[in-house]
């Protein structure tokens, strides 16, 4: 509970957490609109490949045009400004950089970035679910190697998912289940980019006029975000994931420990210790009142019956026995929270959430009958959403991680609703020989079930 005076400390010292941020997206562009108000932090530059798209950004957030003008890293670091560049490996290279923050979203492009960040014994903040999905524990070992931090982003769910079981487990209490709201009727794992904008009540000229990406908010709506947000939080605080994807139970936050309790006490749990998304809306598509869809959520067990009379006196949400209680957040701050774990990796050196084991794996199911030759459009996008199950599952049956289920051709049909397999896909571009040969290093992580 130091982190604004140690920032402060820094800033009063002349020698502020420099940061380098890859990605200047909405993520991304969260983050730079708090910056400049915390105490003790300088972005010296920001990455991203278009340099005019990045700039544009910075006016949309309020940045004045000169603070972002300078022409080189140099009189970036002499004028407390920050340079913007396409060449995001040299920025981060650079001995500078305390503090790495990747938010492209390409999870491809993460785990380069990262690799080369921890390789050159920076920080990394991973914003990129998507890349800490494909290999989180790969690169949390490597960043310890090297002694640096690699951390997941707070703000975003899944670490703010880990924060609370964190405080629960130490304690002393046992976690039941942990996870996330969201909308979700189970039509929307069909929906494509043409189709999302129906589901949020918008024509594809507002959502434009909005700057809305279509691919994002179908990412969200059919499920992938959900599916790769609980892989990323079972790899980071040993819960496990259902075995055949989540269920998605309708629940407001007053259901909360009634529904996520195991199911021989009549909740929907195959057992204790489970990641789950609870969704906003009934199955008849009805909004439930106390919903969660922005909100984290952990439920944890009073075992004895002292614990259990303490909750009632002080107001704990309870199930009817009062031995399953809720603690919730019913919404999370995005990018504008990310200086917590920018912070947290330069001054105290701890991660705000770090996969350890390989607990879950996000990977494609068919949307619709695909056909040898189709050329899958990953995450987002019509031909395949993204499914949480478990890693050893995955690895059993060879299925596609949703992060490398793009740019690839099928080799052979595929039906509706069916996992993709790495043997219905034709020959793999250069690009994903990366990522798979640190999906290769994954098993050394696997963990059996909780």
């Amino acid at each position: 509970m130091n982190l604004h005076r140690m920032l402060l400390a820094r800033a009063a010292e002349g020698r502020p957490v420099r940061v380098a941020v890859i990605g200047a997206g909405k993520f991304g562009s969260m983050f730079l609109h708090q910056a400049p108000r915390m105490p003790g932090v300088h972005v010296l530059g920001i990455g991203d490949l278009s340099v005019p798209r990045a700039r544009a950004a910075l006016a949309r957030i309020g940045w004045a045009e000169e603070r972002h003008g300078a022409a080189d890293l140099d009189a970036a670091a002499r004028a407390g400004g920050t340079f913007v560049t396409t060449d995001s490996l040299a920025l981060i290279a650079d001995p500078r950089v305390e503090v790495v923050v990747e938010a492209t979203g390409d999870p491809a492009a993460g785990l380069r970035h990262a690799r080369h960040a921890i390789a050159h014994g920076k920080h990394v903040v991973m914003v990129n679910v998507e890349a800490d999905v494909l290999a989180g524990p790969v690169l949390a070992a490597e960043a310890a190697r090297a002694g640096v931090v690699y951390s997941m982003a707070y703000g975003d769910q899944p670490a703010l998912v880990a924060e609370m079981v964190d405080t629960i487990r130490a304690a002393g209490f046992a976690v039941v289940a942990a996870g996330k709201g969201t909308k979700y009727l189970p039509r929307y794992h069909a929906s494509t980019p043409e189709t999302v904008w129906d589901f949020y009540g918008l024509t594809a000229e507002q959502a434009a006029a909005g700057g809305m990406n279509p691919r994002m908010f179908n990412s969200f709506l059919d499920g992938t975000k959900s599916g790769i947000e609980m892989a990323a939080i079972a790899n980071a605080i040993g819960l496990a994931p259902p075995e055949d994807g989540l269920a998605f139970p309708p629940c407001g936050t007053s259901q909360l420990p009634n529904v996520l309790r195991p199911r021989e006490e009549g909740g929907i749990l195959p057992r204790k210790g489970m990641v789950e998304v609870v969704s906003s809306l009934t199955r008849e598509g009805a909004e439930i009142p106390d919903n969660l869809r922005w909100g984290v959520y952990v439920v944890f067990e009073g075992e004895t019956e002292y614990a259990r009379r303490c909750f009632a006196e002080y107001g704990v949400a309870t199930d009817g026995s009062g031995r399953y209680a809720a603690l919730w957040r019913p919404y999370h701050f995005i990018g504008l929270e990310l200086g917590v774990s920018v912070a947290s990796a330069a001054l105290r050196r701890e991660a705000t959430g770090s996969a350890t084991d390989w607990a879950a794996d996000c990977v494609a199911v068919a949307k619709r009958p695909l056909r040898a030759g189709e050329m899958l459009d990953g995450e987002g996008g019509g031909t395949v959403w993204g499914k949480c199950i478990p890693a050893a599952r995955s690895l059993a049956l060879g299925a596609v991680p949703i992060g490398l289920a793009q740019g690839v051709a099928l080799a052979r049909d595929v039906a509706a609703g069916a996992l993709v397999t790495e043997a219905d896909l034709g020959p793999r571009g250069a690009d994903a020989q990366d990522a798979l040969g640190l999906r290769a290093s994954l098993r050394h992580f696997l963990r059996g079930p909780a």
